[in-house]
C-alpha cells in the first residue's frame, strides 16, 4: 500500500482503487488518510463522500471501515479526501511536541511514559521529581529560536521494507517516527504550555497552538 501521507502531506484529495474489500473492511492501493499511530490520531476522512468510521493498521496496511452500505467492490476507482484544518493541526501539534521532548530528553534527560496528539492540543508525560513548569522559560527560549530560524525538516525511512521513518534537523536530532510533518519549523509555529501534575512522581506538558491554520492543502 502507497502511504502517499508520507509522500506529500499536504495532499487532500486521492484518487485510487479497492484493492479487497471484505463486507465494510476496505483496503486501498493508495491512500491519504492517516491512521492513529504514534500517539498522532486519526485524519477525518471520507471516500466517495462517505466518511471512514475507523481504520486498522496491520503491518504495513490500513484498513479502512466505511458504513454498511457503501456499494463499493474490489477494483472499483473512489476519490479519497481528507480534512485539511485537522491535518493541519495535528501535523504542527505533532512537530510541536515532539521538539519539545527533544528539548526536555536533551537538557534534563527526563523519561518520557505517554504522548497524545489530538487537534486542539498535544500532551507529553514525564516522569519528574520537580515541577516540570520551572523549565518552560528554558524550553520556550530554545523551541523558539528554532522556529524563528524556520529550519528544513527532513523525513525519510530508516526502514523501508518495515515503514521505520525519522525526522531529522541537521545539527540538531534525528528522531524516530511516522507520523505526518511539515516542510520547515516556522510553519510549525509558536505554542503555550501548560503544566499537569499526575502525581506519583509523573509531570505532564499540554501544548496548544498560538495560531490557526498557516498553509492550505493541495489537491494532489
Amino acid at each position: 500500500m502507497r502511504k502517499v501521507f508520507w509522500e506529500n502531506p499536504y495532499q487532500t484529495h486521492l484518487d485510487t482503487k479497492a484493492a479487497e474489500v471484505v463486507g465494510n473492511r476496505i483496503l486501498f492501493e493508495e491512500t491519504i488518510a492517516f491512521s492513529f499511530s504514534g500517539g498522532q490520531e486519526s485524519d477525518r476522512a471520507w471516500v466517495n463522500g462517505l466518511p471512514i468510521v475507523d481504520s486498522v493498521i496491520d503491518g504495513n496496511l490500513i484498513y479502512y471501515t466505511l458504513e454498511e452500505d457503501h456499494g463499493l467492490t474490489a477494483g472499483d476507482t473512489v476519490t479519497m479526501e481528507i480534512e485539511w484544518p485537522r491535518r493541519s493541526r495535528l501535523m504542527r501539534l505533532h512537530f510541536a511536541a515532539e521538539l519539545v521532548l527533544e528539548l526536555v530528553t536533551q537538557k534534563w534527560g527526563l523519561e518520557k511514559i505517554g504522548a497524545h496528539i489530538a487537534e486542539t492540543k498535544a500532551r507529553i508525560d514525564f516522569i519528574s521529581p520537580q515541577n516540570i513548569s520551572s523549565l518552560f522559560e528554558s524550553i520556550l527560549a530554545d523551541y523558539n529560536a528554532i522556529i524563528e530560524k524556520d529550519l528544513l525538516i527532513h523525513k525519510d525511512f530508516s526502514d523501508a521494507q518495515t515503514g521505520r521513518r525519522f525526522w531529522q534537523i541537521e545539527g540538531f536530532a534525528q528522531v524516530p517516527c511516522g507520523g505526518t510533518h511539515v516542510k520547515s519549523t516556522g510553519e510549525v509555529g509558536l505554542v503555550t504550555l501548560k503544566r499537569v501534575n499526575l502525581g506519583g512522581g509523573k509531570e505532564r506538558i499540554e501544548i496548544k497552538l498560538v495560531d490557526g491554520d498557516k498553509q492550505k492543502g493541495t489537491d494532489n
